[in-house]
């Protein structure tokens, strides 16, 4: 399956929150929604969901017109939403009812994925009566306890030990080897690299980037070194290369143990490193540099 969003607007009260935004994910292949609070991430997931009407634009679904109500969708929100005081398999049977799953398969579906979360134990508790890292893990099986084929998963790991991120990790890769649709929007950089294929970066209602994540670092990277040096601190190797070599390179970062340049037009990396050894700089570190997720985002969705 191919979900298209394609130039969708949304106003409130006049004020245009969307302003076109276009991305596309396929099965078997994660998305990964990015974007600081309020740049339109939720949104746009609720007009996916036909919580929200868009004003404008329109969403595909290999290359029809998406209808909600012929597909199951499996919603994890960033926020608790599910009642405390109820069992949590009685509301889990309840959530599979409500789209349309029998009620012995209803059950069927709840006591395995609450099974394959490691939290069956609790089926008959009330659900306030569970750690939050537990209760995290019983919204999961509610998310998927319809079997759905898209899912969208709003900061899944929030409230996650180690042991229990682990569980949950090999729960996301086993619905991407389903060949489900999985839409997965984290702040946690680290999850979205190891998930996602493909990234769409929202800020301030726009698309600021959108395509193959592996593909974005490599032109994100392209013509940047990272240089660490033996005889020099980070502060002062940065100076020097200001001081003495603006004429070959633009520092574009500081980091705490290397710096970041940029080289400039008809400077190689070869002819870079031959200037630092010429004046007796002791190089430690000299390699492409390759951005993380976290320093595109920045870079992207970062204040001005």
């Amino acid at each position: 399956m191919k979900l298209e969003v394609k130039n969708l607007h949304k106003t409130f009260s006049e004020k245009e929150v969307l302003h076109g935004i276009s991305f596309q994910v396929e099965s078997g292949k994660a998305l990964g929604l990015l974007g600081r609070n309020g740049a339109g991430k939720t949104t746009t997931i609720r007009i996916l969901m036909d919580v929200f009407h868009a004003n404008s634009g329109e969403i595909l679904l290999d290359g029809k017109t998406f209808n909600q109500k012929e597909h199951k969708i499996g919603y994890l929100p960033e926020e608790r939403g599910l009642y405390p005081k109820k069992k949590v398999i009685d509301q889990m049977i309840y959530l599979a009812l409500l789209r349309g799953v029998p009620k012995n398969t209803a059950k069927e579906n709840s006591l395995k994925w609450l099974k394959r979360l490691e939290v069956e134990e609790y089926a008959d508790k009330k659900l306030e009566t569970l750690s939050k890292g537990n209760q995290q893990k019983v919204q999961l099986a509610s998310t998927l306890v319809s079997e759905p084929d898209i899912v969208i998963l709003d900061e899944p790991f929030s409230g996650l030990d180690p042991v229990n991120s682990q569980i949950l990790k090999e729960i996301v890769q086993s619905l991407i080897e389903d060949d489900r649709i999985v839409i997965f929007s984290s702040h946690q950089m680290s999850y979205v690299e190891e998930f996602c294929e493909n990234i769409a970066i929202i800020n301030h209602g726009d698309i600021v980037l959108e395509g193959e994540l592996s593909k974005i670092k490599q032109e994100f990277g392209h013509n940047q070194i990272v240089i660490n040096s033996e005889n020099m601190s980070v502060q002062q190797l940065n100076e020097y290369l200001c001081n003495n070599l603006s004429e070959e390179v633009t520092v574009t970062g500081i980091k705490k143990e290397y710096v970041i340049v940029s080289l400039k037009d008809n400077i190689s990396k070869s002819d870079l490193l031959q200037k630092l050894i010429d004046n007796n700089i002791n190089i430690e570190h000299f390699e492409n540099y390759k951005p993380s997720l976290n320093d595109i985002f920045v870079a992207k969705a970062g204040d001005e």
